[in-house]
């Protein structure tokens, strides 16, 4: 087999500088700018026309006659099926539909569409005259969740035969239906989550991605039986085949690659590196593709990238790079038509602000959406950001240099693992992985959900917005005592919407195509299970979580709580290294318990002389249960983890490696509450005698960055793109260590508190799956927060949520 891992090297050489260049512009999420800098720390410079979409495109398909182009929206908040009219760039028809995912399918003719109904188990048949969609017909393949898990996604036509052809991601098998009885006539269990599944031109054989399998299977149609598979790389999805049916081309999003293979013999001519460097590191998520109409261009679509690759593909097994084309944010799907390039970009422009929520709501349907107290739609972070199409004019060689170097520019990722920032003599973090430092011991601890403004919003050294601090200081004084006495951190965006790619984030660097296009279907109560820490397979990294890297260097770690739950862990790199007694996500354990259970297992192992050099802590009872009767209160409850918080550091600070030790505290997500400055803005901390004592840093960083600083001071390799490329806490850190022990703050509030009210927002709680994290619809969680703290009929404030651009400027302003 040929393998081709080369990207233009003359594009990489000028890559590195670009990249570095970029570090220094200010950071804006106004839609409108050209160049937008993202909470995660890359940028984007959209090229091209666009039209809005819904929440989360996933899928367009394009009518044979290129008359009609059809884009199905699978976000948290309403789902819609699209029809536009590629040529005049105009939305012609809009229809809502109660559940999707993926699957879209036109008829030869273009007179009919077919489209998943996700977990409702069922397929929709618009008709498509006059450029509406019609009334849609049903073929079900089982009954609805939770009765059934099926879940169709990818779906594939022939109009001869009347036959359609789904693959399913819940129960992993393929669906043969008559299209005219519509009843399901075969049935072939695939083993694997299935993504997409694509006809020869002869219709002879069906190609299947198996999402979980990394490979494709084959199936013959006529025969009716699996025939055979071909391995393929990490997360094969979206499958492309020449009009001649000799090359089948398949992106792998875990390996930033595609497949390219000679379907008469059924072999991997050669493997397209999709990434801006010649890279191993996951993260550039590479699940869309298109041939131009002469078939001699591939593009392809990067998703953590917010690019297209361009590839000369006219020699199969001979591809060669030619450029990069910048798209918006998360590209899914990629078409073209004519001189056109048509690009659906996952997440829109930018990280948005949000004015109208996220709290008080009233929730309206089943959809998933819900209105504000004007009557305007909530801005929820799990549905903030709407998907784009962009309208891209193929390219000549000059036009697709210059868009490659804004591509460059666009990613502070030069290669491999970067510093960022010069750092002082002396500096405790080391410059690159086996530096020495004098900080041997690593303790991460891991919170819920909750914005700065929501928890330091009163503290007048940062920038907060007061009127939305909802746990001030005296429910957090031990928040606010860490933020004063070690560093304020105003500044600090995590990467993640929400817990479900929150915790992969936190715990990789990364979360995978299937965590990032699944987790809202949950979350918009549409069916699907909380199963992105660990339980299933198809979610884990690549490489594995930090554990894992852990592993392989030989170093000693341990969890409390996080992917554990009282001794049970559904991952092998974590059996033998967690605290058995140690709880997981379970809000009627107090986290001072928690910490309770951490401090005397801490103490075991110091005796022992075996303390791990990481460990991971779970403390997650700021995400409350609401006012469910019987329950902490969310006042206790935050208390509560403010208080156990206070508690570990003390201890920490007490014992004899304190010297040695830094703790960083973060929070997985950001989606329980308001901020007046972006919906990824959270609380964070960086605890040590080597933290830079009574500073209020600005600096920007995010989850990754906080990892990559944990890596540096472990030995250990970046584990994605993200955190190769994030900037390191160094502000946090001084070379000059004060030794000196926190003492922990007593609570000021009742811990015992429980609510005991009957009312609206009590009878709403009853209602919560207080079993698992974000089990519970987060808007509604958050309203009777708000009602609980401040009065059943209180009406929140609208957040004031301003650009970064602004705090950047007013920053600029101060130094001035």
């Amino acid at each position: 087999m040929l393998t081709s891992r080369t990207v233009a090297a003359g594009l990489g050489l000028f890559g590195a500088f670009l990249a570095t260049e970029a570090r220094a512009q200010l950071p804006t999420n106004t839609p409108q700018a050209s160049h937008i800098l993202l909470p995660n720390g890359w940028s984007l410079s959209p090229v091209g026309r666009s039209l809005p979409l819904g929440d989360l495109p996933l899928n367009m398909q394009l009518s044979r006659n290129g008359r009609l182009l059809a884009v199905t929206n699978n976000g948290q908040s309403t789902q819609t099926i699209q029809l536009i009219d590629p040529k005049t760039e105009k939305l012609l028809d809009e229809k809502t539909i109660a559940k999707s995912w993926y699957g879209l399918q036109f008829s030869a003719d273009g007179r009919q569409l077919y489209a998943s109904g996700g977990n409702d188990n069922i397929i929709l048949r618009y008709g498509t005259a006059g450029g509406r969609l019609g009334a849609p017909d049903t073929l079900r393949l089982g009954q609805p969740w939770t009765k059934e898990k099926i879940s169709p996604t990818g779906l594939a036509l022939d109009d001869a035969r009347h036959r359609l052809y789904a693959v399913t991601k819940e129960d992993n098998t393929l669906y043969v239906l008559d299209t005219q009885t519509k009843a399901t006539v075969q049935k072939v269990p695939l083993g694997h989550e299935a993504y997409a599944c694509l006809l020869s031109p002869d219709r002879r054989t069906l190609y299947i991605s198996l999402w979980g399998g990394d490979k494709v299977a084959l199936f013959d149609t006529q025969t009716g039986k699996l025939t055979g598979e071909i391995a393929t790389e990490s997360h094969p999805n979206e499958l492309l085949l020449t009009r001649n049916g000799r090359t089948l081309f398949v992106a792998n999003a875990n390996d930033n690659s595609v497949s390219v293979v000679d379907t008469r013999t059924r072999k991997v001519l050669e493997v397209i590196s999709a990434a801006l460097h010649p890279t191993k590191l996951t993260g550039s998520t590479t699940n869309a593709l298109a041939l131009s109409p002469d078939e001699k261009t591939l593009y392809i679509g990067n998703a953590d990238n917010n690019c297209l690759s361009v590839f000369d593909v006219r020699t199969p097994g001979k591809s060669t790079a030619r450029g990069f084309i910048p798209t918006g944010w998360y590209p899914t799907s990629v078409k073209t038509l004519g001189r056109h390039i048509l690009v659906a970009n996952g997440k829109g422009f930018s990280s948005l602000a949000n004015p109208q929520g996220p709290q008080p709501v009233k929730p309206t349907d089943n959809s998933g959406s819900h209105t504000g107290v004007t009557g305007q739609p909530v801005q929820y972070i799990g549905g903030l950001f709407k998907g784009t199409l962009s309208f891209i004019e193929r390219p000549d060689d000059a036009l697709l240099s210059s868009y490659s170097k804004q591509v460059y520019a666009n990613t502070p990722f030069t290669g491999e693992a970067g510093t960022g920032a010069a750092r002082s003599v002396g500096h405790p973090v080391p410059g690159q992985a086996g530096e020495k430092s004098p900080i041997k011991y690593v303790f991460y601890v891991i919170k819920e959900n909750r914005t700065y403004d929501q928890v330091l919003g009163d503290m007048a050294e940062g920038n907060g917005d007061s009127t939305l601090c909802v746990f001030p200081e005296k429910v957090t004084p031990n928040h606010h005592a860490l933020a004063r006495e070690f560093v304020l951190l105003d500044n600090f965006y995590v990467n993640a919407e929400v817990s479900a790619d929150g915790h992969n984030w936190s715990m990789a660097a990364y979360a995978t195509d299937y965590t990032e296009k699944t987790w809202p279907t949950s979350y918009g109560n549409r069916g699907g299970t909380y199963d992105y820490e660990g339980t299933r397979k198809i979610a884990y990294p690549r490489d594995g979580y930090i554990w894992d890297y852990c592993q392989r260097a030989g170093l000693s770690y341990r969890t409390y709580g996080e992917f554990a739950d009282l001794g049970k862990t559904p991952l092998k790199s974590l059996q033998g290294h967690m605290c058995v007694k140690s709880p997981g996500f379970n809000m009627d354990i107090k986290d001072v318990e928690r910490v309770r259970i951490w401090r005397h297992d801490f103490d075991s192992l110091l005796t022992a002389g075996a303390v791990p050099q990481f460990s991971t802590i779970r403390l997650s009872n700021d995400h409350t249960s609401g006012q469910r009767r019987g329950k902490y209160t969310p006042i206790a409850a935050m208390a509560d983890n403010d208080l156990a918080l206070g508690q570990l550091v003390e201890h920490l600070s007490q014992s004899p490696i304190w010297k040695e030790s830094v703790v960083f505290v973060l929070e997985d997500d950001a989606q329980n509450g308001p901020d007046h400055v972006d919906a990824h803005r959270t609380p964070a901390f960086v605890i040590s005698p080597y933290t830079r004592r009574g500073t209020a840093i600005h600096t920007m960083y995010s989850t990754s960055g906080a990892l990559r600083t944990m890596e540096l001071l472990l030995g250990l390799p970046p584990m994605s793109q993200y955190d190769a490329a994030a900037l390191p806490l160094y502000d946090c850190f001084t070379s000059t260590p004060n030794l000196s022990p926190y003492q922990a703050r007593a609570a000021r509030v009742n811990l015992e508190a429980r609510n005991v009210a009957w009312n609206k927002s009590a009878e709403k709680s009853e209602r919560f799956n207080l079993a698992s994290e974000d089990a519970i619809p987060d808007l509604e969680l958050n309203e009777v927060i708000w009602k609980f703290i401040k009065g059943e009929n209180a009406v929140a404030p609208a957040p004031r949520r301003g650009a970064f651009l602004k705090m950047e400027q007013k920053r600029k302003d101060d130094d001035d």
